[in-house]
């Protein structure tokens, strides 16, 4: 199929993001394996091209706004759904090692279909919820960085997400621009996970007047053994 591919080339040229032939079509590629998938099950609200070049595509790179990712940095992108931030991320970024999780086995398979069929190396995708698999020695405080574009306030997917992150490392959460009373209402929480929030980075998506943010917390102390709490508390009864 052919694609009008200016929205998403101005798009990248703006993240000062170059794209190799291969790279294009590995994209054009994981578009097309999730607009036929969605077909069957619930994968994206948006399927047309340029509509998912910026609202999936383009904000999960637009990390590079933020850090150095020509590095190969171990990274863990939870509640992962349909593969975003990490495919993309793993797409332009090759060097990056990273391990999708979602806790739906028929969106892993999903993963793992697109990763085979685009040919990526070294990135999984893997079934298990945040409260389970935080416990499990092979991820817990393993992971230079920990990304997330769940809905979920802040307090909730901290306790989610800065258990796999190694001290040192970062939990950056993908959100929407109106971020204060929900990060004020979360910092004690943070604090007891041992993380702190190192910045807060707004800016609006290429081409678009889409306002989005990064929340970047750091690692700091490890996070307590009771953390995360059992399946559904941290959602219940967010830390603050």
């Amino acid at each position: 199929m052919n694609y009008n591919l200016e929205k998403f080339k101005n798009g990248l040229q703006q993240l000062h993001i170059a794209l190799s032939e291969k790279q294009m079509e590995q994209f054009l590629q994981y578009y097309e394996l999730l607009v036929e998938k969605n077909k069957v099950m619930n994968l994206t609200a948006i399927t047309e091209f340029d509509e998912v070049v910026e609202k999936h595509f383009l904000d999960s790179v637009s990390l590079t706004k933020q850090m150095d990712l020509h590095q190969p940095l171990k990274v863990l992108d939870l509640g992962t759904g349909a593969g975003f931030p990490g495919i993309p991320l793993k797409i332009v970024f090759p060097e990056l090692e990273i391990t999708l999780m979602d806790s739906l086995n028929k969106r892993v398979l999903f993963l793992q279909d697109v990763i085979s069929s685009l040919q990526l190396e070294n990135i999984e995708a893997v079934h298990g919820r945040a409260e389970e698999a935080a416990r499990n020695k092979k991820y817990r405080e393993s992971f230079d960085l920990c990304v997330s574009r769940a809905v979920a306030n802040i307090s909730t997917l901290s306790e989610y997400c800065l258990p796999f992150v190694k001290i040192g490392g970062s939990f950056i959460s993908y959100k929407s621009s109106t971020i204060e009373d929900e990060l004020e209402d979360g910092k004690k929480g943070i604090d007891i996970l041992g993380g702190k929030v190192k910045d807060v980075y707004k800016f609006t998506l290429p081409d678009s007047e889409l306002q989005r943010s990064f929340v970047i917390i750091e690692k700091e102390k490890k996070t307590p053994k009771a953390y995360p709490r059992k399946a559904g508390t941290p959602s219940k009864e967010p830390l603050h």
